[in-house]
């Protein structure tokens, strides 16, 4: 298993290790905002203390080292999350990432400059060979965030993931990787 860096930094981001008391943060930033959640596999949390459950999961994988890492994504010089970067290492040399951002944030660049880093740390590990990542094809944006960490549109996952804000079936994801 490559070692994954706990935190990371770009030109204008940190990215740190959740904390267990960044739920309101985070609840505050992105979590609740059904607008930024429509396309991912959860719904905007509508009270904080779900959401402090979460975190404390997401805690609990970086000490047991496996499972979904998440990074929290804060403005550099602050320490207050404006989104968040995860990944999920899978069998076969493979990174899964994903990404969300509150709203005010969208169309700066933030989503691309974090998944170019993580991007090129994976690729750089010698026993991962494919950084991938999927979105609803109704979502451009993601597919820009995507392509611009230098991705490359592979095709159309048919009924691939379920998006509860449009029901409980799963919907068609366009899927985006970089390979070595």
């Amino acid at each position: 298993m490559p070692r994954v860096p706990a935190s990371f930094a770009t030109a204008r981001l940190t990215a740190r290790k959740p904390r267990v008391d960044d739920g309101p943060a985070i609840f505050s930033a992105y979590a609740s905002d059904p607008e930024v959640t429509r396309y991912l596999s959860w719904r905007a949390y509508e009270r904080v203390e779900p959401l402090n459950a979460f975190v404390r999961e997401c805690v609990a994988h970086w000490e047991k080292g496996d499972g979904h890492l998440a990074w929290l994504l804060c403005l550099k010089g602050t320490d207050t999350p404006i989104g968040s970067i995860g990944m999920n290492l899978e069998g076969g040399g493979k990174a899964l990432f994903g990404y969300v951002l509150g709203k005010k944030f969208w169309g700066h660049g933030f989503a691309a400059e974090a998944l170019t880093y993580l991007v090129d740390w994976a690729l750089a590990e010698p026993t991962l060979f494919r950084a991938w990542a999927f979105c609803d094809v109704e979502n451009p944006a993601s597919v820009r965030v995507m392509e611009k960490a230098g991705m490359v549109r592979e095709g159309v996952l048919r009924r691939w993931h379920p998006c509860p804000s449009f029901g409980p079936e799963p919907r068609d994801c366009v899927v985006c990787a970089k390979v070595k």
